[in-house]
């Protein structure tokens, strides 16, 4: 009894709801968004399903918290990057976003999977994508990168560096590169988007 008076209270708490965010997210680091299932996090945290269909409405819905989850851990990986101390800052901290982006799809390949799963709306306002377009407009508010170029390069960007991502994952046509192939990829993969913004 004195079991389902905590549970209760914890349900008041709204502490049941961020229990089952956190099981659902351990479960997409393991496996990604196919691995979340709303009655197994139910089990993990130990009430029923019909505890955590109170508090979300489907699974899509319990995914949709788990993929707001794996959105800022990929953008506090982007920010996390360190910028290498050289003469082209703009383009440097541009490269920086992008070595993030490949190394949390790396380290966290069930979240970064979570992150862009297609079965749930991304969440608006992608901050990872705002600091994509704001590194851009700093390219061309310092003269690096021509005006004309700018309209739509974030997309050609992130398309670039996301299926390189995609690429370099388990069971991707590069995923068994070793590392000094795969750091001469990012690397001419960068040149190239170099050359396309500033060339």
């Amino acid at each position: 009894m004195a079991g389902s008076t905590v549970r209760r209270e914890h349900y008041h708490h709204g502490d049941l709801h961020n229990a089952l965010v956190a099981a659902a997210v351990a479960l997409a680091r393991d496996g990604g968004p196919q691995a979340v299932v709303l009655r197994e996090v139910a089990r993990q945290v130990g009430v029923s399903a019909t505890s955590a269909y109170r508090h979300f409405a489907n699974h899509l819905d319990l995914l949709a918290a788990v993929k707001t989850h794996a959105q800022r851990a990929l953008t506090a990986a982007m920010l996390a990057e360190p910028v290498p101390d050289q003469a082209d800052p703009g383009l440097a901290g541009l490269h920086a976003l992008g070595r993030g982006y490949l190394r949390f799809a790396k380290t966290e390949p069930g979240w970064f999977r979570a992150a862009f799963d297609q079965h749930t709306p991304t969440p608006a306002g992608s901050e990872s994508f705002r600091l994509l377009s704001e590194a851009l407009d700093e390219l061309v508010a310092s003269g690096r990168m021509p005006a004309a170029r700018r309209p739509g390069a974030e997309l050609s960007v992130w398309v670039t560096v996301h299926g390189l991502a995609e690429f370099l994952l388990d069971g991707g046509p590069l995923s068994t590169l070793g590392d000094a192939e795969r750091e001469n990829t990012i690397a001419r993969t960068q040149r190239f988007i170099t050359d396309a913004l500033t060339g």
